[in-house]
């Protein structure tokens, strides 16, 4: 079976140069250079839209959500509520009551593991990961291991990056409570043929989580469609603020999850021998939320949508392909990941030069890339290495800046004689 994703080949109507004019913070020289932002897989600019949006409610709406009867409050209430509407909308989950938000997709996975795993994993029980995992969806499944004695089970990686499809079927069993895995890896680029995988895990009974930090900013997301169980995506990856985000969850799911949080507005009633809690999503939406932020990811969601994510991703595609074509031209340097179906992540090392070492050089160049593991330590245990820098795009990033990432690769070869 093929993923749910198709790859375009030509772009469809992307103005990148007018819709570079929304982002305020490209339009600056860093080192006295033009800055070329190569760092999306980390967080993303925000276009003024966004910006004004958060603004806006601490200036005219700055009051907390449900609690109230006063104008202030109420203005708020419909603004927050009206993102959800708008993220659900966005990734086509079936009702409003399945959106639950949260601070990000690291939030999100630890809800699920805090709830629906601590309720539903024992000991003898599996659960299966995959070795390109960023540490969130890694760190939260390994500590829920040790405090229920499941046995944790990885699906490995073929020589291009690309899961090895071909162990799955071995590997899911009858004690297979939940598949865990990234839609698509933030090391290599690789999208993951999810349908595939989120059915074979029903086929034992298992319920599916899918990681979609790097494929909800940049590709078309349907939750029904993938007929995903869990899916956990961060605001900030995709134009909107830090501090928000969203997990989707199954209706039926979520409703018999206890709350990850307790306090204010998840519950129903308190009384001193105990409490009933709220109805969904409000459940798992202790205290007082993120309320500007959530508002501003509303508006991020509509700038997307405004755009189309079509037309986004194949930019991307388009673009990636180029950046790919001219990192191939520089020699010693060597990109992770080869798989066929790719995203706008591109990591890769140069021989004789540190990657912490090459992105100071870029840095003075004006790219901004990154250099590190990318919370992906055991995967880069897996490619052999410490490290890696990583150049990753967006919607607004263009030729110009990935001969300006060339350039800085060229300059640093000559810098330290590699």
């Amino acid at each position: 079976m093929t993923s749910a994703v198709v790859l375009p080949t030509k772009t469809v109507g992307l103005d990148v140069e007018r819709i570079r004019d929304d982002f305020p913070a490209l339009h600056q020289r860093v080192n006295g250079k033009p800055l070329a932002y190569l760092d999306n897989a980390a967080t993303s600019q925000k276009p003024q839209v966004v910006i004004d949006a958060e603004r806006d409610y601490f200036e005219h709406d700055n009051a907390n959500v449900h609690r109230a009867v006063h104008t202030l409050s109420s203005r708020a209430t419909l603004a927050y509520e009206g993102a959800r509407d708008k993220v659900r909308r966005f990734i086509n989950a079936p009702v409003r009551e399945s959106v639950v938000f949260t601070r990000g997709a690291t939030e999100g996975i630890n809800l699920v593991v805090y709830t629906w795993g601590r309720g539903n994993v024992q000991e003898g029980d599996e659960i299966l990961l995959t070795e390109m995992e960023h540490h969130s969806n890694l760190v939260p499944w390994q500590l829920l291991a040790q405090w229920s004695g499941a046995t944790l089970r990885y699906l490995g990686l073929r020589p291009d990056g690309t899961l090895r499809l071909e162990d799955l079927d071995a590997l899911l069993t009858r004690r297979t409570k939940v598949v865990a895995f990234t839609h698509m890896s933030n090391v290599l680029g690789t999208i993951n043929p999810v349908a595939e995988i989120v059915a074979a895990a029903h086929r034992v009974g298992a319920v599916a989580l899918v990681d979609g930090a790097q494929s909800v900013p940049h590709m078309p997301v349907d939750a029904q469609a993938l007929d995903l169980d869990f899916l956990a995506f961060s605001g900030h990856k995709m134009c909107g603020p830090t501090g928000s985000g969203a997990l989707y969850g199954k209706r039926h799911l979520l409703e018999a999850m206890d709350p990850f949080l307790a306090g204010g507005d998840m519950i129903s009633s308190v009384s001193l021998e105990g409490a009933t809690w709220n109805e969904l999503p409000w459940k798992f939406e202790a205290g007082t939320p993120s309320i500007a932020q959530q508002i501003a990811l509303g508006t991020a969601v509509d700038y997307l949508s405004d755009i189309g994510m079509e037309a986004v991703f194949a930019h991307e595609q388009e673009l990636t392909a180029y950046a790919l074509d001219r990192l191939g031209s520089i020699p010693g340097l060597e990109v992770y990941g080869s798989a066929p179906q790719r995203g706008g992540v591109i990591s890769f090392n140069v021989e004789g030069i540190h990657p912490h070492d090459l992105a100071q050089v870029l840095d003075q160049e004006g790219v901004a890339a990154r250099a590190g593991n990318h919370c992906a330590q055991p995967l880069h245990r897996r490619l052999g290495q410490p490290a890696s820098c990583r150049a990753s795009l967006y919607l607004y990033n263009t030729e110009d800046e990935v001969e300006a990432l060339v350039r800085g690769i060229r300059l640093a070869k000559t810098f330290f004689g590699a």
